[in-house]
């Protein structure tokens, strides 16, 4: 049975890659995730904001723009001791590449073309086996087109891609007028890898204080739908890797992340709600599941439910939307 996959151009030994949260921030939870099974962990994110402002404390992004970030701030549990800067990034990175032998993959969140970019290449020199940038922004201008917004993007992938000789797989949203085609751009642009897709924390409003309040909901299972959908649109028509991330809790997840055409499947909140543990818990449920059903290995898995692949390839566009209006059944009792 073979659990190894191929990523940015890494064998892992799993698909199974913890994505950045605050779980990286200790060596010793990078320690448990390899023990357990991880094929890779992508590390927690080194903030543009954080790379431009590296003298300001963690509560001025708290009280001022937490709704921007990928990884919201305010859900971390002790403030004083996360590492806000770039340096004490830097450093916490090396340490983790020398700790153990799986490939840590940094992660860079920023929108806007500069020379913040440069640390991309310290991110190398720190260690890192590739780069996931994190491309994530709220342009809310009433005056910034479509068109102008993704073009910023791709300076931003290029830029990046320039600076460092190691992969770099870009994290985007899935609020984008034509995802396959950015995506065919992102590749064109220096992309080795897609990762669909980062999600959107969005803030709520306390009606008896009247405050605007960050709020972070983890992700459940329901989720895995929409990039589900996309990978399995993507796989074998773009030259990039794709990783699925986001509602990946349990090994049917995987499996069906894995079927769609991902390389690896991203794990955060199941691990943040129920434990490291769990990587072990999916990888074994997964073997037992492959040996079931005479499966040999992880490629002869991926893609095995794409869009090119399967019986019916309109079940993923728009063809099949009244089908599925039409699906629906419900109890009539009190329907006209």
């Amino acid at each position: 049975m073979k659990l190894n996959t191929h990523y940015l151009g890494l064998n892992l030994r799993t698909p199974l890659v913890p994505s950045a949260s605050p779980l990286s921030e200790s060596i010793g939870n990078i320690r448990a995730m390899e023990d357990y099974g991880a094929g890779a962990v992508v590390m927690y994110s080194l903030f543009e904001e954080q790379i431009e402002h590296e003298s300001l404390e963690l509560d001025h992004y708290l009280t001022a723009g937490t709704e921007s970030f990928a990884e919201s701030l305010s859900y971390f549990p002790d403030m004083g001791s996360y590492l806000t800067g770039p340096d004490q990034y830097l450093e916490k990175l090396h340490a983790a590449s020398q700790a153990v032998d799986i490939p840590i993959i940094a992660s860079l969140n920023g929108a806007s073309p500069g020379g913040w970019t440069s640390y991309a290449q310290k991110m190398e020199q720190a260690g890192a086996c590739a780069i996931e940038l994190n491309l994530y922004s709220i342009p809310a201008d009433l005056d910034l087109s479509a068109s102008v917004v993704e073009e910023r993007y791709l300076t931003v992938v290029g830029q990046v891609r320039q600076s460092v000789s190691i992969p770099v797989a870009v994290k985007i949203s899935p609020y984008l007028t034509a995802t396959a085609h950015f995506c065919q751009e992102l590749c064109r642009a220096g992309a080795s890898g897609i990762v669909l897709f980062n999600r959107f924390y969005q803030p709520d409003i306390d009606i008896y204080s009247l405050e605007v309040q960050p709020k972070l909901k983890l992700s459940t299972a329901d989720d895995i739908r929409l990039p589900l959908r996309w990978i399995a649109m993507l796989y074998g028509r773009i030259p990039a890797d794709l990783a699925l991330t986001s509602g990946v809790h349990t090994y049917q997840d995987a499996l069906k992340g894995l079927m769609a055409g991902a390389s690896v499947t991203m794990m955060a909140s199941e691990l943040l709600k129920n434990g490291l543990i769990r990587i072990k818990e999916v990888k074994e449920a997964m073997t037992q599941w492959m040996v079931e059903y005479e499966y040999d290995s992880v490629e002869q898995l991926q893609g095995s439910m794409s869009q090119i692949h399967v019986a019916d390839p309109s079940a993923f566009e728009r063809a099949n939307y009244m089908h599925v209006l039409k699906s629906w059944r419900e109890d009539p009792k009190g329907l006209v």
